[in-house]
């Protein structure tokens, strides 16, 4: 159901999507969200080792893409009361403000 989500994607896998945050809370704010449903980050199991290494070798990629590795970046997973929606994602952020966000 992936290609139901009105977004420009970033990068696509097999196990998962990477778009601009619709409504970012930062300079560079990018969601990296497993296709599969995974209700938060205690329900990965081994099953889910595809979207893991996925999900780190495209960290990867957009920190170079965005030269992140100089200006820094966090990689965060919200969970518990924190987590607004009931599927895992993760948010790829950086501070910088002279880089444009992806649009």
């Amino acid at each position: 159901m992936s290609f139901l989500l009105p977004v420009k994607r970033l990068r696509e896998t097999a196990t998962l999507l990477a778009f601009p945050h619709p409504q970012p809370a930062y300079p560079l704010h990018i969601l990296l969200v497993p296709k599969r449903a995974i209700p938060n980050l205690t329900a990965l199991t081994s099953a889910d080792a595809g979207f893991t290494a996925d999900l780190f070798s495209t960290v990867a990629s957009l920190v170079v893409e965005f030269n992140l590795e100089q200006h820094g970046y966090r990689l965060i997973a919200n969970g518990g009361p924190y987590q607004d929606v009931p599927q895992l994602h993760f948010h790829l952020i950086s501070h910088l403000e002279n880089h444009a966000a992806p649009h």
